[in-house]
Order: C-alpha cells, then structure tokens, then sequence
C-alpha cells in the first residue's frame, strides 16, 4: 500500500509540472491584469486627455470669472434700483411737502400749480412707478406740451429721460437727459440728468462721450450722489476707449 500511494503521488506531481505556463489559469489571470494595466497606462499618457484636462480647467477658470463678473453686474444693478426707489420717494416727500409748486429747483413761494397740472403730473408719474413706461412717457409728454413753463418741467422731463432709458430707446433718453441741463441748468435734477445721459452713452458703446459726460459730473457736482455714482461708472470705462 505505501509503495502504491508513493506511485500515486508521483504521477500527480508528475502531472501537474507538465501544464503548459499558457494553459495556467493563475497565470492567464496575471496576463490579463498586467495587459489591463498596460492599457490605462497609455490612456493615462495619451496627450489628448491632457489636453482635455487642461481645457476643463480652463473652463473652470473661465466660469469663475464670468460669477465674479455677474456678481459685479447685479451688485451694479441693486445700487441703480436702490438710487432710482431712493429718488422715487424723494420726490413724493417733496410733492407731498411742498405741494407741486417748488419741487425741481423752482423758486420758493412759486405759487402752486392748478389742479389740472397736478393730476396730469401725477398720472404720468404713477405710470412711471408701476413700470408702465408707454403710459408714463405719453403722460410726461402731454405734460410738458401742456404745461411747459410749469414749476416741474424739469422734473418731467427728468422722468420722460428715465422712462425712455428703462425701455432701452437710448436715442430718446439722451436727447431728454440733455433737455434737462439745457434748459434747467440749475434745477435739482441737472446732477442726475447728467449722469444719466453718461449712463446711455455708455450703453450706445459710446465710450469716449460717455467717459467725458461723467467726468463733467465729477467736476460740475463734486459733493453730490451723482458724482459718486458717475466715478463708479468711470472706473468701468478703459482709458483707451473710444
């Protein structure tokens, strides 16, 4: 039996050290790793994907700076509604204050407007407010058709400029804005009339006459909101522009 068993042994031994290293499963194994290995090896390498990575961090770069620039843009925006609800209520202060009659500039003691004026004024106003800009610029129209050596002219005509401006008819913005500052040059509205027609000049692209409108802010009103306003703007305008 022990002679038996020894044989045995033997011929499994024997047998086993003669598969073929091609037809071991351990080793086919090995193969197939190694080869799998090769190949992630050479994607890894492969310039394209570095290229790829290379543009995607790019991208990343790009979408961070686009944030900053939106960030800044609605930042900008805020400070514009902020200014425009801010002028808003100052002038209902003044209108409820002092009745129509001083608001803009004019003269203390002018003696108030009848009460067609007033309604007219304060319809075109209303319309302002409530963002019907179509309603608001026909009724500042009318207004300063009808009553043009009114103690609020200007101030119509201040708002005409905005109502124009809000609805991107840059052309009839400047040319209000301007109005204002030839014929009232003196009236509480010329600082922000001025920087308003700097402010459509910039959205024209016309950088260089925008550049100088609120440089004559700064000079012109130098302690005022506007000019503040009109230096922060100016700080967006390259120094080469034209």
């Amino acid at each position: 039996m022990r002679q038996l068993g020894a044989a045995l042994l033997v011929s499994v031994v024997a047998g086993c050290a003669t598969v073929p290293p091609e037809e071991d499963p351990v080793q086919i194994k090995l193969n197939d790793i190694d080869a799998r290995v090769q190949r992630i090896e050479r994607v890894v390498s492969n310039q394209s994907l570095l290229d790829m990575a290379q543009k995607l961090d790019a991208a990343q770069a790009d979408v961070r700076t686009l944030r900053g620039r939106i960030e800044v843009l609605e930042n900008t925006n805020e400070s514009l509604r902020k200014q425009q609800r801010d002028l808003y209520a100052d002038l209902d202060k003044r209108v409820a204050a002092l009745g129509i009659g001083t608001v803009g500039g004019a003269a203390a003691g002018a003696p108030a407007s009848p009460a067609g004026e007033q309604a007219a004024y304060t319809q075109a106003f209303d319309a302002l407010k409530t963002s019907n800009y179509p309603a608001a610029i026909t009724g500042f129209q009318s207004f300063l058709n009808t009553y043009p050596g009114s103690a609020i002219a200007d101030n119509a005509q201040y708002w005409l400029g905005e109502a124009y401006y809000v609805t991107r008819d840059y052309d009839q913005a400047a040319t209000a804005f301007r109005v204002v500052g030839q014929r009232w040059p003196s009236s509480r509205k010329a600082p922000d009339a001025l920087l308003k027609l700097g402010y459509t000049q910039f959205e024209q692209k016309r950088l260089a006459e925008a550049r100088a409108t609120l440089t004559e802010v700064t000079q012109k009103f130098p302690d005022s909101d506007a000019a503040r306003l009109a230096a922060e703007r100016l700080r967006r305008i390259p120094a080469d522009a034209r």
